[in-house]
């Protein structure tokens, strides 16, 4: 007699081989055991009904509002060592230094962050698009919601403006939040070339804030 015990669909069944047995005496196990067993269902695989709404920030977003927290606090330090030395300078040129290293120390401030705001996602956006799931997310009947099919078949909402009715997006299988919009060449190359000049920019506005400062000290 041979027992098969029931499992659910794709999974491998187990079986059991009893030696020795009469045929009666299957016939009427085999009976008590399917007695006891449910109607067969049909199995049905429910995660391309899931539907998930988050409102949990991705990624690129927590991204800009640190940098924006960290860019205000390095602005207001540069306020407050310039008021510090306009305070303490002795005489008219000095304090106009004091004044004038905190003009372009806020303006290094800024040009760094920009080319942090533009670097930073193109990096992580070449590292989605190699080690990532790319799909296709399609623009729903709500404005700015494009919606699409993870790897698990669960479907997920991005909001992104765009006018297009699909957009190539890309995002992290271990973490939902980290998904982005896919850019095209040109984006990515205008992106880097900002950053590449805001960092010129910066390189040569900081010496001039730090000569300015120390003139203010006299």
């Amino acid at each position: 007699m041979t027992v098969e015990l029931r499992v659910l669909a794709g999974a491998t069944p187990s079986v059991h081989r009893i030696e020795d047995v009469s045929e009666a005496a299957a016939v009427v196990f085999a009976d008590a055991v399917n007695a006891l067993l449910p109607d067969p269902v049909e199995e049905v695989d429910g995660g391309a009904l899931v539907v998930v709404r988050s409102f949990a920030r991705t990624r690129l977003q927590k991204f800009r509002r640190t940098l924006a927290w960290c860019v205000l606090g390095a602005l207001g330090g540069v306020v407050g060592l310039s008021v510090a030395l306009t305070a303490t300078a002795d005489g008219p040129d000095a304090q106009g230094s004091a004044v004038a290293s905190g003009i372009l120390g806020g303006l290094t401030v800024l040009l760094i962050g920009l080319c942090v705001l533009f670097t930073g996602p193109s990096f992580h956006e070449r590292r989605l698009r190699r080690h990532g799931v790319t799909v296709f997310a399609v623009r729903t009947d709500r404005p700015r919601v494009y919606q699409y099919a993870d790897s698990t078949g669960t479907t997920r909402y991005l909001s992104y403006v765009s006018a297009a009715p699909s957009e190539q997006v890309s995002y992290n299988p271990q973490d939902t939040s980290d998904v982005l919009v896919l850019r095209t060449p040109f984006a990515r190359f205008l992106d880097i070339s900002v950053a590449w000049l805001s960092a010129l920019a910066g390189l040569c506005t900081a010496p001039l804030t730090i000569w300015l400062a120390v003139s203010a000290l006299g």
